[in-house]
């Protein structure tokens, strides 16, 4: 996989040009929904004669991952930067804090899918270190699922939350994110 990915970074395969068409088969979409997010300027392209071509790469980073957020995914996405800067700087501490948080979630007799979410997270706080942190500051489907479960209550204090709070960028800088 590893190599696979070498390679085409290699031979320049992510900045191929490929039609509309191509793109929306990738994306699962149509293509005029393609030519809107285009129009829209939500997904870069060029011209080449009359007709619009994207970059493979731009459809492999909207096909991974949603990148648009909301106000509270991004505020949730930054308070869980914040928090990795924490564990970063003393893993055993934060890591203490967020078992403990755990173990009280699960006792409130979570079913469904928060179940699934803190079953998530006692394997994360028990797996390498970046592992953990990378799960914490992805923008990822994934990754912010499982914030919205998060053992992580009290690890920055009350300033530090607030001063990250305070730094939430404005709604359009979310959009450009």
């Amino acid at each position: 996989m590893r190599a696979a990915l070498a390679d085409s970074v290699a031979l320049g395969a992510s900045d191929e040009l490929i039609t509309t068409g191509e793109a929306a088969r990738l994306l699962g979409i149509s293509r005029q929904h393609v030519v809107d997010l285009c129009t829209a300027g939500d997904l870069p392209f060029t011209t080449v004669g009359k007709h619009r071509r994207l970059r493979r790469r731009d459809i492999d980073l909207l096909k991974d991952a949603d990148l648009r957020l909301t106000r509270d995914q991004v505020r949730s996405l930054l308070l869980s930067h914040a928090v990795a800067g924490r564990l970063a700087i003393d893993p055993e501490a934060g890591l203490a804090l967020a078992r403990l948080n755990l173990e009280k979630m699960r006792g409130a007799s979570p079913r469904g899918a928060a179940k699934v979410w803190l079953d998530e997270w006692a394997q994360l706080l028990e797996g390498p270190l970046l592992v953990l942190l990378t799960a914490l500051t992805s923008r990822s489907p994934r990754s912010r699922e499982l914030r919205q479960n998060s053992p992580f209550a009290g690890v920055l204090s009350d300033e530090e939350r607030l001063s990250v709070l305070a730094n939430l960028p404005s709604a359009r800088q979310t959009d450009d994110a």
